[in-house]
């Protein structure tokens, strides 16, 4: 993904939002005025099936949460099934309905982040409402750096 699509990704939002900067297929962006800074970057690939997907990992100085993964689908989902998250072989069961799962505590999130960290991709699998099984997939080139920049600029703020 071109670095300006990163910044067309979160575009229209993104106005009262401060850039961190653009880091392979991440950006990293704090709003000052939540306080919360994060790392993002949309899912490769065709969203003819459904909308657009993105991974974010977000740092929260008022609510004492860091590194929060949470990943918008590109596909609905009920909720009555598990997101499967893949990264460097391991796997993570991801919770939530709609189009946003997350991590199920901190020490998962932890995990995950950790693993971003050394890997070349990750996927995001689960079945939509139509019970069709469906997977996200994101480049992982420049996410340690943006997950950095994202906290040292929550750091700032918090």
């Amino acid at each position: 993904m071109a670095p300006a699509l990163v910044l067309s990704l979160i575009a229209a939002p993104a106005l009262a939002r401060d850039s961190l900067g653009v880091f392979g297929q991440w950006g990293a962006f704090r709003d000052p005025e939540v306080p919360r800074c994060y790392a993002i970057a949309q899912a490769e690939g065709d969203t003819a099936q459904g909308g657009t997907g993105f991974a974010t990992v977000s740092h929260w100085p008022d609510r004492q949460v860091r590194g929060q993964v949470h990943i918008r689908l590109s596909r609905a989902i009920t909720g009555q099934e598990a997101a499967r998250l893949v990264v460097s072989g391991e796997r993570f069961e991801l919770a939530g309905s709609g189009r946003d799962v997350f991590a199920a505590d901190r020490q998962m999130d932890a995990r995950i982040v950790a693993a971003m960290r050394s890997a070349r991709s990750m996927t995001v699998s689960a079945r939509d409402r139509q019970g069709r099984l469906f997977t996200d997939r994101y480049a992982l080139d420049g996410a340690a750096t943006a997950i950095d920049a994202a906290t040292v600029g929550c750091a700032r703020t918090g």
